[in-house]
């Protein structure tokens, strides 16, 4: 129930007479004609209020301020289609009334300022903004000074604009890609693991929840993070999220293996052929984002396989399953429910550092899959992207504590060419006879008995940090979206030549996977950075770190701004 009247009076918008009502959670106005019959109204929640200026207030393009008696200025969320993508694009909108004095326009902009403050507890106040420059079409900076600073502005957030990542405000805003989320989520996984004091690299630790918020405006290639869980890739709806306060909390798979320290997943862990194609883009960054369109034709070719033995422990099949059908939207049941599941509320007795128990512990439910496979791959969401609409996993959820597991065994070349192609439409890519998805808490990889990791990848360490200290510019250094903190991005070693050859030893500007010797093992695509091993152990911390969105709004709910006649 709505709390008691705050302000009701006749406001004009131009010349037409309006009934406008603030209460404590919505503010109305409704048209009322010669003869007092109300027609258009239309609602807004103050939640999703942005803003409120006295006089006739312009914002976009540049801003502009005609100070007035009698006006104000009410800036809003409008929402409207977003196309082809299956969330809802979010748009500024703006109404300025005028009143019949400046007495009750002052009432009016007190009172709206005080509701906002009173129902939007969860809106930042300080944002850390972290520019790429360099990502995706290099339009990080002109996306966030034409588009987002002005709204901040607005909205009364301060914000500190830097290239160089330090915490010193309480959340986080990253403008560019994928790759630049996955390096900030990193750091803010990793400051508080450090400050509750666990290790971040012990598999069997659960991980203490991050409080830091992380926003995203998205200027990549792929956005694969933004679309997954807003619905669309557009820098205002971003923005709008971040400014209003929206909280979705997000699952995190760890990767382990005993050489090298810890790395975290959201959207794909991929090992064969996305692995492949990742490793091969490599050899061809001059091409921009077209590299992973050229580097997947020659990995298909190549027609690889690769044998291995899946461990993984199920999740609840009562809970949800990946086959069911649903889209995991703004207001999910099955994450909300997931919340209880995953925090009980601590009873008295309990320790503070009760994130060290581990729920994987038991070896008794474990499932072993043996094979050869053309990929394994595993996400924490549906992975969704702009060429992708329905992502990896189209029923996977975004915070339920589990992930999906998803085994391709090796197949006819077309047969695997049907299952990529499915991920570009509306076709169940998982319903074919070679393809197995589970839900699962957690899994391990590792080779059949016999089988070895191959060596030479610290020669490959040492021939990346060789090529960046001679090649790369502090320019070229910023230039990918995806550019792993240790060095093991590059799957290239230097040759006394000056030429460069891939980890089989293939050489020549075209000449690829398809042209070389078929090898035994591949490596992981982590978020876009390679891993530069094969056996390795994997597990989901449920809601681990917290976005400003709200998950993907269904099209035909009536949430938010709404009009009728």
């Amino acid at each position: 129930m709505e709390s008691d009247l705050r302000v009701e009076s006749s406001v004009w918008v131009g010349k037409r007479r309006y009934r406008a009502v603030l209460t404590g959670w919505h503010l109305h106005w409704t048209e009322v004609d010669k003869k007092n019959r109300e027609k258009n109204a239309t609602s807004v929640p103050v939640s999703e209020l942005i803003g409120v200026e006295e006089g006739q207030v312009e914002i976009l393009p540049r801003k502009s301020v005609e100070d007035t008696d009698k006006d104000f200025t009410v800036f809003y969320v409008k929402r409207s289609s977003s196309g082809g993508s299956y969330g809802l694009l979010w748009r500024f909108g703006r109404t300025q009334f005028t009143c019949a004095s400046r007495a009750l326009r002052d009432q009016w902009t007190s009172n709206l300022r005080t509701a906002l403050k009173t129902h939007s507890p969860t809106r930042p106040h300080r944002l850390l903004v972290f520019i790429n420059p360099f990502g995706g079409k290099k339009k990080g900076r002109d996306i966030y000074h034409s588009l987002v600073a002005p709204l901040f502005e607005l909205a009364g957030i301060s914000s500190h604009v830097i290239e160089a990542f330090v915490f010193a405000h309480n959340s986080v805003v990253c403008v560019g890609g994928d790759g630049m989320f996955s390096e900030i989520m990193h750091g803010v996984i990793g400051r508080t693991q450090q400050e509750a004091g666990l290790s971040e690299n012990d598999f069997n630790v659960t991980l203490k929840p991050c409080n830091l918020h992380i926003g995203i405006i998205p200027a990549g290639s792929t956005d694969c993070v933004c679309f997954a869980t807003v619905g669309v890739n557009d820098p205002v709806t971003s923005a709008l999220h971040i400014i209003i306060g929206d909280s979705q909390p997000l699952d995190v798979c760890s990767a382990h293996h005993p050489t090298g320290p810890v790395r975290f997943s959201v959207s794909l862990l991929g090992y064969g052929f996305y692995g492949d194609v990742l490793a091969e883009s490599e050899r061809h960054r001059w091409m921009g984002p077209l590299r992973y369109d050229f580097s997947g034709a020659m990995v298909y070719l190549s027609s690889r396989s690769y044998a291995g033995v899946v461990h993984y422990l199920p999740a609840d099949p009562l809970l949800s399953s990946p086959r069911d059908n649903t889209r995991c939207l703004s207001g999910c049941s099955v994450c909300s429910k997931s919340t209880e599941r995953l925090f009980p509320h601590p009873t008295v007795s309990e320790s503070v550092n009760s994130f060290h128990c581990s729920q994987y512990s038991s070896e008794g439910e474990w499932v072993s899959v043996a094979g050869r496979f053309r990929c394994v791959s595993f996400t924490c969401m549906s992975s969704s992207c702009p060429r992708s609409p329905l992502g990896l996993s189209p029923s996977a959820h975004l915070a339920d504590g589990t992930g999906d597991l998803i085994l391709v065994r090796e197949s006819h070349p077309l047969s695997f060419l049907k299952f990529l192609h499915r991920h570009t439409s509306t076709q169940d890519q998982f319903d074919l006879p070679f393809v197995e998805v589970h839900r699962v808490k957690a899994f391990r990889f590792s080779l059949p008995p016999g089988e070895e990791e191959e060596e030479g990848a610290e020669d490959m360490e040492r021939g990346v940090a060789r090529q960046r200290e001679n090649q790369e510019s502090p320019q070229c250094a910023m230039d990918s979206e995806t550019k792993s903190r240790t060095g093991s991005q590059q799957e290239l070693t230097e040759r006394g030549d000056g030429t460069y050859r891939g980890p089989r030893g293939e050489k020549g500007l075209f000449c690829g996977p398809c042209c070389s010797e078929t090898p035994s093992v591949s490596v992981w695509n982590c978020d876009g950075e390679i891993l530069p091993f094969s056996e390795i152990q994997c597990r989901v911390h449920g809601q681990l770190v917290r976005l400003y969105a709200r998950g993907i709004e269904d099209k035909t709910a009536g949430v938010g701004c709404k009009r009728w006649n």
